[in-house]
């Protein structure tokens, strides 16, 4: 066999570099067979190659004689093919090559108490003592308890790496390696109390004790082989005053971690990290133990308490540490009960997932969807949810914690089993690919040598056959898919066991229990929501039986929503009213996007829940976007017109039409809520279903008053306002007026009689109850007061009226309210002729200087009179400081000074006015671009109140719940809504000094 054939066999990629090395002259002397069988077991065969021949030119005598020695060989290249970082160790200290000597049979536990002796006695410290001092200091002590530190470490490798079962053997690697690192600290400690006894005096400074307290994995003695130690600080002190225990716990700290971590002869091991303190990096170093208490019976918020959950006395003084844990551990167990637990732990876990650098999801072992912190998350939150009142699930480390929920019911057995399997193997993964450099990192490798060594390594000693880069991704993929899919079946599954058929495996919780997850999970009523499971999954009948398989992932999008008790109520409802339809059933099964859009909208709007609940069948337009994009005005005409034909009598026809107009607006809100609608398009398709409707009704007025009578003449309904401009919002009213035109021939006040019969019969049909009733309606309401003269004016003018009124009488404000006039029913002669006659009043050659004053007055006046009574007028969306009125009048007389000399002014649209006055350079695209934020933003806002509570509102929602549904809906993420509510404060002060600038002139 050729030397290439002989090297690829053996799992070597680099051939023409091990070739290089294989010639090297440190390797004259020894066996080949020797060496290629030391090579066979290594994981990567070309850096254990390249290590080991650098390790000859280091010290051969030390490496011939575990090479010479059959049972170090193989623990010995196994080291070198898997980690450099610990190679280039014994490069740098041969003498320690002794570790990859003889090992048994059953790889040994090393106890705690006999790691901390020997880092001690690194540092000539006497391990006998409670707080023992070392005897060397400065950077002397620093390298001493580095190299001894390393030794161990490399020790634990050898064994971790020649383990027949690596994922079996997990847990006592994670135990050690968290009792080494507490050795440590306890070693830096003792240096630290030698230095500042040289500058407080040894008396003074032994009268102080400082406990530290292990957090995270530490904590819980499942440590990785690199990470950052996270620690909390205790101090005390006898007879000394407060200034001066603080400053020598302080340096106690300091001291400590700057043996472990600052630069030096031999590398730093790891990062001392002391944010999870009470106030994070602003609170003190250091605290007494009573400061700790205090601080986390009032300050602290629902994530520190699930921190707190591995906290445990790891170095230091052992009695303040055993009473630091007495102190806390009843607070920890207790914190399911406050409030806000469940929003502080949700967003602690957005919190990672947010981090995750975009490119890195998909490598991410720890923080990615279905890895490590997926786990941990879930394990953690059930201790706590259920710890409060069982006291066995009081464990520290995830993998005993799995255990333990299993062992007391609250997790099924193979549920479980599965979840201890993904969990330490995605645990050895992480472990071997730290080892390879000892750098900090989660992220899987994606050179196919690298993945191929990393197979190798996490399979353990027994594995002779090199498993391939593929093998290893498919693994590692169903792991993710498993852990994410155990998520589910762990949180929600059990609580449906309490209603359902129960097989000898599944889990049956207490009602105390079932009902203490769901309070967890975000719901607020446990009790009615367990009432509405045992609703859905009881019976077996088909739609219970899927119901039982749905329901986990359902409860989980519930609980990610505002109001996850609305939201499975809702379903409830959905379900009990389509029965056993196939299309819905199937939907839910078949279809995830629209059983999570079901879900969405069923706990965060209440408008489309409503609308749901009596429309039930048009849940199916979930499962398909083109069902949710809206009806054009035509086609809506088109369906009204048929209808119409087929139901000629007027009561049939308007709540036919009216029906037509409440699908249209649930159909808009769901396709808003499913973000396939942009603000502009919400607003003129919620536009077309009004106009569509008001055609309607019109026809079906005009029917019935022309049933009597002749006709003696044509009416136009002409909308203003917001309606107008076809910008606006759910539950929008219609700013209009009515226009008439008497027939040829046709007596004036006939005709002007009939057309108020018209008129009068319009609105009624548009908003006096049908019978049957159309249920959950937003009733249209068609608000005239903008007519000439108000609402002291008639109703409805003849065009020679409004001619003659506009021509003498009209003031500067209704020209104003006119430049948004347009046509929305009715005959297209006269609505053309009428804008004939408004056109020179809205779009006046000059504007009178009189009248800019004018308009400066009016403004003024409705900011004083019109803000409702103890509103905050920076919190008013409508009427508010920089909100939608000031843009809009800023807008408006912009338009009525400038459009007759720009044509491309005359629009209805206050966005489409900003789009010219900024392209005009009527006003700088700075401040056009915060003024149309402002109005956008506001606009979003009084929409979004109506989705979510039912209800129309002008305000800025102050209760965190409403401002939270609020922010969502305006597509914030969750726990958003004070982000939401500083934008909207910042926005609308910036327009409101832009708007006083350009509209008051200062």
């Amino acid at each position: 066999m050729s030397l290439n054939r002989k090297l690829i066999s053996y799992g070597f990629t680099d051939l023409e570099k091990s070739r290089r090395f294989l010639d090297a002259p440190e390797l004259r002397g020894l066996d080949d067979d020797d060496l290629f069988a030391g090579l066979a077991v290594s994981a990567n065969p070309d850096m254990a190659l390249q290590s080991f021949v650098r390790l000859l030119a280091v010290d051969r005598a030390a490496v011939g004689a575990a090479f010479s020695d059959a049972d170090s060989r193989g623990p010995l290249f196994r080291l070198l093919g898997a980690t450099e970082a610990l190679g280039e160790f014994l490069m740098r200290h041969p003498e320690h090559l002794d570790v990859v000597s003889t090992r048994p049979a059953t790889p040994p536990v090393v106890a705690p108490e006999d790691l901390r002796a020997e880092l001690l006695r690194s540092v000539d410290a006497d391990p006998a003592g409670a707080n023992p001092v070392a005897g060397v200091v400065g950077a002397d002590a620093y390298c001493r308890l580095r190299v001894a530190y390393r030794r161990l470490l490399t020790d634990l490798a050898v064994r971790d790496l020649g383990h027949c079962a690596p994922v079996d053997y997990l847990p006592v690697v994670a135990r050690e390696l968290a009792d080494l690192a507490a050795a440590a600290l306890e070693a830096s400690l003792a240096v630290a109390r030698a230095e500042l006894g040289e500058v407080y005096g040894r008396d003074v400074v032994a009268r102080v004790r400082l406990a530290v307290i292990a957090m995270g994995k530490c904590g819980a003695r499942e440590l990785n082989y690199i990470s950052d130690v996270d620690v909390v600080y205790v101090v005390e002190g006898d007879g000394l005053d407060e200034t001066t225990l603080t400053r020598i716990g302080t340096g106690l700290a300091s001291g400590m971690s700057r043996g472990v971590y600052s630069p030096g002869q031999e590398p730093a091991l790891w990062e001392v990290d002391a944010n999870l303190r009470p106030e994070g990096k602003d609170g003190q170093l250091v605290r007494t133990l009573q400061s700790h208490v205090s601080y986390y019976e009032r300050w602290a918020r629902s994530w520190e308490f699930q921190a707190l959950l591995k906290a445990r006395a790891a170095a230091g003084d052992p009695d303040l540490g055993r009473r630091y844990e007495e102190a806390i551990a009843p607070l920890v167990w207790a914190s399911s009960q406050r409030e806000g637990f469940v929003d502080g732990v949700r967003a602690m876990r957005r919190r990672v997932t947010d981090n995750i650098a975009r490119d890195e999801a998909a490598r991410q072992l720890k923080l990615g969807p279905g890895g490590l912190r997926d786990v941990e998350f879930t394990v953690q939150l059930l201790q706590l949810v259920h710890g409060r009142l069982d006291e066995s699930l009081r464990v520290r480390d995830t993998v005993s914690a799995i255990g333990a929920l299993s062992a007391a019911g609250y997790v099924g057995r193979s549920d479980a089993l599965d979840l201890d399997d993904a969990y330490r193997y995605l645990r050895v993964l992480e472990h071997r690919i730290q080892l390879m450099q000892m750098r900090r990192t989660h992220l899987m490798p994606e050179d196919d040598t690298a993945l191929r060594a990393l197979a190798r390594s996490s399979e353990g000693c027994r594995v002779t056959v090199r498993p391939s880069a593929q093998s290893l991704h498919d693994k590692w993929q169903s792991t993710r898919r498993l852990v994410k899919r155990l998520h589910e079946s762990i949180f929600y599954r059990p609580l449906l066991n309490n209603a359902a058929t129960l097989q000898p495996e599944d889990v049956q919780l207490t009602a105390e229990a079932a009902q203490a997850r769901l309070a967890a999970l975000g719901y607020q009523d446990p009790r009615g929501a367990m009432r509405h499971i045992e609703a859905l999954t009881g019976g077996l009948r088909r739609r219970a039986l899927l119901q039982r398989q749905l329901l986990p992932i359902l409860l989980g999008w519930f609980a990610d929503g505002v109001d996850p008790d609305a939201g499975l109520l809702g379903f409830r409802r959905l379900s009990e009213s389509l029965g056993e339809s196939h299309w819905y059933l199937g939907m839910l099964r078949d279809s995830n996007a629209a059983a999570e859009r079901l879900c969405a909208v069923l706990s965060s709007s209440r408008f489309i829940t409503d609308l749901l609940e009596v429309s039930p069948e048009s849940t199916q337009w979930l499962g398909a976007d083109a069902e949710l994009v809206p009806e054009t005005f035509e086609a809506q005409w088109h369906e009204i017109r048929s209808k119409m034909s087929r139901h000629p009598e007027p009561e049939e026809a308007i709540r036919l039409i009216r029906l037509i107009r409440r699908r249209e607006l649930l159909r808009i809100a769901i396709a808003d809520s499913s973000n396939l609608l942009s603000q502009a398009e919400v607003g003129e398709a919620l536009s077309d279903a009004d106009r569509a409707a008001v055609l309607g009704a019109l026809h079906v007025a005009e029917k019935q008053v022309f049933a009597g009578e002749d006709q003696l003449t044509d009416v136009v309904v002409m909308t203003m306002g917001r309606q107008g401009g076809r910008e606006i919002t759910y539950g929008s009213d219609a700013d209009v007026i009515y226009v008439h035109r008497p027939r040829p021939g046709a007596d004036e006040p006939a005709a002007q009689k009939q057309a108020e019969a018209i008129v009068a019969r319009l609105v009624a049909l548009l908003t006096q109850p049908c019978k049957p009733a159309v249920l959950a309606e937003r009733v249209l309401e068609m608000d005239a007061a903008l007519r000439p003269e108000g609402k002291q004016g008639p109703m409805v003018r003849s065009i020679a009226s409004y001619r003659e009124y506009y021509r003498r009488w009209s003031l500067v404000w209704e020209a104003q309210a006119l430049l948004r006039a347009r046509p929305l029913a009715g005959d297209d002669g006269l609505a053309a002729e009428f804008l004939e006659v408004i056109d020179p009043v809205r779009y006046p050659r000059e504007l009178a200087e009189t009248d800019v004053r004018e308009i400066r007055r009016i403004k003024a006046r409705v900011e004083a009179e019109r803000l409702p009574r103890g509103a905050d007028p920076s919190r008013h969306l409508k009427l508010g400081r920089g909100a939608l009125s000031d843009v809009e009048w800023l807008v408006q007389l912009l338009q009525l000074q400038h459009a007759h000399a720009v044509p491309a002014l005359r629009v209805q649209s206050t966005l489409a006015a900003l789009d010219v006055i900024e392209a005009e350079g009527l006003v700088p695209a700075e401040d056009v671009a915060i003024l149309r934020g402002s109005w956008t933003l506001a606009t979003r806002i009084r929409g979004a109140n109506v989705i979510w509570s039912g209800r129309g509102s002008d305000l800025l929602p102050s209760s965190r719940r409403d401002l939270e549904a609020v922010a969502r809906w305006c597509g914030y993420g969750p726990d958003s809504g004070s982000h939401l509510e500083e934008d909207y404060l910042r926005m609308t002060r910036r327009s409101r000094g832009i708007f006083e600038r350009h509209f008051y002139g200062y």
